[in-house]
């Protein structure tokens, strides 16, 4: 258990960003990351409207994913100054058969290269350390900040899905991270 314990610490570095595991005293960021126009637009209102809602969030939703898959989402910090500016990591959705790349950054934060630093981060930590072999990308029509972030970290378009107990449609974007691997 000790050993499994380990993997889930995970503590990763980019030029610019430290990425480590969500924990509950993380609650107060994500509160504030999770009702900005850009979370609610394109990801969708999880109804966390206080602080012990946002703790809850993360005991139930972010947490245990480290537990089941061995990866999950990852609070991303501004390194030289230590500041919650996002997450990153990778989400098992119940109708995809790979994990899927996701993200979100605070407004005052977008367009500055710090979510494409975050992926390129994961996306090398998913395929050196957790082997997995085809990651994927899902984000709707209008939210072209995603795709761009998708594309540059050369996930391609495959089709468009709908997943269980969701009534939008979204994009599919697809990678092999290994050689002789093909996306779908």
């Amino acid at each position: 258990m000790a050993d499994n314990l380990k993997q889930y610490m995970v503590k990763l570095e980019s030029d610019r960003l430290s990425i480590r595991p969500i924990s509950i005293i993380d609650a107060a960021f994500m509160l504030q990351l999770m009702n900005t126009a850009g979370w609610l637009e394109f990801i969708g209102d999880r109804n966390v409207k206080d602080r012990t809602a946002a703790s809850n969030y993360i005991l139930t939703r972010i947490i245990p994913s480290y537990h089941s898959y061995g990866f999950g989402l990852y609070l991303v910090l501004l390194k030289n100054k230590n500041t919650p500016i996002g997450i990153c990591g990778l989400v098992k959705r119940e109708g995809l058969d790979h994990p899927d790349l996701g993200f979100a950054v605070l407004p005052e934060y977008a367009g500055q290269g710090y979510t494409s630093e975050a992926s390129e981060t994961i996306l090398d930590y998913a395929d050196k350390q957790l082997e997995i072999p085809i990651i994927y990308g899902i984000t709707t029509q209008l939210n072209i900040a995603a795709i761009r972030v998708l594309e540059k970290q050369g996930l391609r378009f495959q089709q468009t899905v709908q997943l269980p107990q969701d009534k939008n449609e979204f994009l599919l974007y697809a990678k092999a991270l290994h050689k002789g691997d093909v996306a779908p």
